[in-house]
């Protein structure tokens, strides 16, 4: 097996992870009020969906673009109604700390495993992630073979997983820097408001 789908997996991994959206947006807010466990196992979360993506694009290569076309438009929508509930969830939990004397999420911060199966199910309901993978396939299959698939699938999760865990690692450092009560409802909200335009721009 030569490095090539290695590169092609580390490639593909980056170029969906870096530009941050709605969901890395959400995962730097969440971190920056939890502990960090919970950030990284959001962060992980984030990485199974897009390595789950991956592998259906070295196993199902052209015939998921079909299958795939009709739910576009409602995988869309439902991506951005789920995007703007947490939203307002996310604003409102802020708010009722604020108004308690409490920094937000310190109560009842979310465990590990609960924002691993949150941002997974999150992730696979974006529909970039979906977008950018389809065109992986229209492009060709990644890598041939099961040894080129496995390295393919595994670069593009470690690489997807080293980007998360490092927006993870700087929520925690903010939410380490923001530590006043006015200066924590300050970012919720606007990390809140930032996944709702993001959210619309889904859709538009």
């Amino acid at each position: 097996m030569t490095a090539g789908p290695v590169v092609a997996g580390l490639l593909a991994g980056y170029g969906i992870a870096i530009p941050v959206g709605a969901v890395g947006a959400h995962l730097v807010a969440v971190a920056a009020r939890s502990p960090w466990r919970t950030g990284a196992g959001a962060a992980l979360g984030i990485a199974t969906a897009d390595g789950l993506y991956a592998l259906l694009a070295v196993l199902g290569g052209a015939a998921l673009v079909p299958l795939l076309a009709p739910v576009a438009t409602p995988l869309r929508l439902g991506s951005a109604l789920v995007l703007v509930a947490l939203a307002a969830h996310s604003a409102g939990r802020a708010v009722r700390a604020y108004r308690g004397g409490t920094a937000p999420g310190q109560e009842f911060p979310p465990a590990p495993r609960r924002a691993f199966l949150a941002f997974l199910g999150i992730t696979v309901l974006n529909p970039l992630t979906v977008l950018y993978f389809t065109a992986l396939v229209l492009g060709g299959r990644p890598a041939t073979g099961p040894a080129g698939a496995t390295a393919f699938v595994l670069a593009a999760f470690a690489a997807s997983a080293s980007w998360q865990l490092l927006l993870a690692g700087t929520g925690t450092l903010l939410g380490r820097t923001v530590t006043g009560p006015r200066g924590r409802l300050a970012t919720a909200l606007a990390s809140s408001a930032l996944i709702v335009a993001l959210a619309v721009g889904v859709v538009v």
